[in-house]
């Protein structure tokens, strides 16, 4: 008898968790369209593609082209010109494409002087190709574009994101399929703007005492729709937060995130 209860207790729990799981909404973000160029894309394929990508779900409009929050990449900046013009000055014997395609794969090695080190490693939401077509746009904004075919064919052993971005359905699991969420704020390098203890920055609200200003229900949507609400105070970073993250986590890890969060008090 005494078994046949624990059966029962664990065949409820199970099926509620499940309930749970499913009710929970997975809304679709806007997700970078995979690109199918090869060796033979041209110039104007490259940097169409790149504009779309940097006006859209590239998310770059977010921070650049304002001129507050990261540099100016549309037009001018502090006098030196188009990002394109002047790609090529900012590390001596680098030239435009090298700065261009690390400064968006390591972009901690670059931050300009003024602003904080708030843009991601873009490897975690674009795929090798669409990065060099980012680069392709950003050298036609006043320079020569000299990324070639060859860029984008070697781009394919270069690791990144795939067409559903980095974690998505069609890539590796994100954080390896982890539900711990201190692996899931690694991941998502979500201390690079939220501080937590004495880790963190302050570019977005502070994951200390979250549970204690925003119900469960609320902190969800800030992940899966992170410019649906903007927190008092922050309204110069809103647009910052990848938008994303409804696509890269699934269920159990969007739930065991929020009932972490949820739960600093």
């Amino acid at each position: 008898m005494t078994n046949l209860k624990v059966f029962a207790v664990v065949v409820v729990t199970i099926a509620v968790y499940t309930m749970l799981a499913n009710a929970i909404p997975q809304v679709q973000s806007e997700v970078p369209e995979e690109l199918a160029f090869g060796a033979g894309v041209t110039t104007e394929q490259l940097v169409s593609a790149g504009e779309t990508l940097y006006q859209g779900a590239g998310g770059c409009t977010a921070c650049h082209g304002l001129g507050t929050r990261a540099p100016n990449l549309l037009t001018d900046e502090g006098g030196t010109g188009q990002i394109g013009t002047r790609c090529a000055q900012r590390v001596p014997g680098q030239d435009c494409k090298t700065y261009l395609h690390e400064s968006m794969i390591e972009p901690g090695k670059y931050v300009v002087e003024g602003y904080q080190p708030i843009m991601p490693d873009m490897r975690r939401t674009l795929s090798g190709a669409q990065i060099w077509a980012m680069v392709a746009y950003l050298e036609s904004l006043g320079g020569e574009v000299t990324v070639t075919g060859e860029d984008v064919a070697a781009a394919g052993d270069e690791g990144g994101a795939t067409g559903a971005a980095a974690g998505g359905a069609a890539g590796s699991p994100f954080a390896g399929g982890s539900v711990d969420p201190r692996e899931l704020l690694n991941a998502g390098t979500c201390l690079a703007c939220h501080k937590l203890g004495d880790e963190g920055g302050p570019i977005g609200p502070a994951f200390d005492g979250m549970g204690s200003r925003l119900s469960a229900d609320r902190i969800r949507r800030g992940i899966i729709q992170p410019n649906a609400d903007t927190a008092d105070g922050y309204a110069a970073m809103a647009g910052t937060m990848p938008a994303t993250f409804g696509q890269q986590f699934n269920a159990a890890q969007l739930e065991a995130l929020v009932e972490y969060l949820a739960g600093l008090r």
